[in-house]
Parts: structure tokens; sequence; C-alpha cells
């Protein structure tokens, strides 16, 4: 972990190798991040004991991640991020944007050319 972060009560870190959060990130309460997955490949073999999947987490810069979150095996989280509450994150995400939902995906990013957020919405959303 870097400089400045803020962590609340009831964080759930599994890692089995590799979990960065960069500096000045805040993560709220109750949430979950995890480099590791249970698979269930084999179906003789319930999946606690089965060979963990592992890929590493990293968090950016100046994050914040809210309350009740989820942050999956092999997520990375760009610079400035902020995660909403509830969501469940897998995959790679640019900087400066806002990420939410079950699954999680990008719901606005910062235009530098206008010097503001804008949403990003799918067909039919207003």
């Amino acid at each position: 972990m870097n400089d400045n972060i803020s962590i609340e009560q009831n964080l759930h870190l599994t890692c089995a190798n590799k979990i960065t959060i960069g500096a000045n990130t805040a993560i709220a309460a109750n949430v979950t991040i995890t480099d590791i997955n249970h698979p269930y490949a084999d179906i003789s073999l319930p999946p606690e004991k089965q060979v963990l999947q592992v890929n590493e987490v990293i968090i950016g810069e100046s994050c914040k991640v809210y309350n009740n979150a989820v942050i999956l095996p092999g997520t990375v989280l760009g610079k400035h991020n902020i995660v909403g509450a509830n969501s469940v994150v897998s995959g790679v995400f640019p900087d400066y944007c806002v990420i939410a939902g079950t699954p999680a995906r990008i719901i606005k990013l910062y235009n530098w050319g206008t010097g503001k957020w804008e949403k990003v919405g799918v067909k039919g959303d207003k």
C-alpha cells in the first residue's frame, strides 16, 4: 500500500499474490478486494478444494471505492476512479471514470476538453 490511504471498517481483503492500492485512495465500509477465484472446473471436487486462480488487482491513486463494492481478480482501476456502492467490478478501467453496477460498467468519464464529467450511457439512456 502507498501513502494516505483510508480504509473503513469490515474490509475483506484476500490476497494470494498481489493487490496494489494507490496513494490518496479511500475505501469505504464492507468492501471486498480479492486477487483469487475458486474455479469450478473439476465437478468431482468442491470449489474450495480446487487450485486457486490468481490474478493481480491494481487500484490506482486517488480512487474512491464506496460501501459494499466487490473488486474481483484481474481488476485494474485507473487513476481517480470512483466505484459506486454495491458494485461488482471486474476488468480494466481507464483514468478518471465513475464505475457502477452489477456487473460494474463506466457510467461517467471526465472530459478534459469541457472540464466536466460526462455521462456514458447505453442506447435509450437520457
